[in-house]
């Protein structure tokens, strides 16, 4: 299948996509917000933010929004999901590729699509996926969702390889709210590590983190099985474990003591989990106070409203129940 793909957004997820996606054949389209950035990134054929990954010939670079392509897939920042959409124009199906909860709206991304693209095709993909992995060709498996089975199998088809298996799924909402909230739980991950409580409090944060999202996924009217899959458990495990995490590693740095303002001034790349946290907490609230009390007191941490100590506390001193 030779269709055209444009990858909107030129992060280490949006060029890996670009690279997977010439990988699997076909011309390529990467764009990129900054004239200056595409121009760096299309004259040296790599992108400083995946370094050692050289474009293939068939990636074209651009900051000019691209039209007509087959695919286009949005793997900008959740937050800059709704005004880049937006702009485009065109009938071609849109997949997100962006991770998160909408602050404001509460709206999760196909939601904010359907609010500013309501007549075409969306899916989206989503999974435990490291950017300099998929690039490296590495194997990795990850999952489709959408309601239209026909347009889950076009995009499979298009993206997909042997080494990245791609998954089709209709609960689209187990899918995004799985790749929202793993971010924030990963965050309550690193700072557990970072503050050297151990191995065994890391697994049981990650395990009724596991038990919050399956809540609030069924609230919501997707189901508890996509929590237990890939777009669920699978990325829930690489991003609270894997050190490449940027969402693991601000936790890592909150446990050691270090300020929210320093670490993020440190970074040119979005650590999600920041502005999902309450964003998420605030859709749970919405759909009848489902219990979310990790992601609460990680966003009450990022907030200044607690400390790391208050918040173990608190998690530690709740009323025990039958798991």
């Amino acid at each position: 299948m030779n269709e055209t793909v444009a990858v909107l957004g030129a992060g280490a997820w949006g060029t890996a996509l670009a690279i997977q996606a010439a990988r699997a054949g076909g011309a390529v389209t990467l764009w990129a917000r900054d004239p200056g950035r595409a121009a760096a990134i299309a004259r040296t054929r790599e992108n400083p933010r995946l370094p050692n990954h050289p474009l293939p010939p068939e990636v074209a670079v651009t900051a000019d929004l691209p039209a007509g392509a087959a695919l286009t897939l949005l793997a900008v920042p959740m937050q800059q999901l709704r005004s880049v959409a937006a702009r485009l124009s065109g009938s071609g199906p849109l997949v997100v590729c962006a991770k998160g909860v909408e602050t404001g709206t509460g709206l999760l991304p196909l939601e904010v699509l359907a609010a500013v693209q309501p007549n075409r095709p969306v899916m989206v993909l989503t999974g435990p996926n490291f950017a300099h992995e998929i690039a490296a060709g590495l194997p990795a498996a990850a999952v489709v969702a959408g309601p239209d089975a026909a347009l889950r199998d076009r995009v499979a088809a298009r993206l997909g390889t042997a080494a990245f298996r791609l998954y089709g799924n209709d609960d689209s909402i187990g899918a995004q709210i799985g790749g929202a909230a793993k971010n924030v739980i990963a965050i309550a991950a690193g700072a557990v590590i970072g503050a050297g409580l151990g191995e065994n409090a890391r697994a049981a944060l990650i395990t009724r983190g596991l038990a919050e999202l399956a809540r609030l996924v069924v609230a919501l009217g997707g189901k508890a099985e996509t929590v237990m899959g890939l777009s669920g458990l699978g990325d829930l495990l690489l991003t609270c474990t894997g050190p490449a995490s940027r969402n693991f590693s601000l936790g890592v740095a909150l446990g050691r003591g270090e300020a929210l303002a320093d670490i993020l001034a440190a970074r040119d790349a979005v650590t999600e989990g920041v502005t999902t946290a309450p964003a998420l907490v605030a859709r749970a609230g919405a759909a009848g106070g489902v219990e979310l009390p990790i992601c609460a007191e990680v966003a009450a941490l990022l907030a200044g409203r607690t400390t790391l100590a208050e918040a173990m506390a608190a998690l530690l001193s709740r009323p025990r129940r039958d798991e």
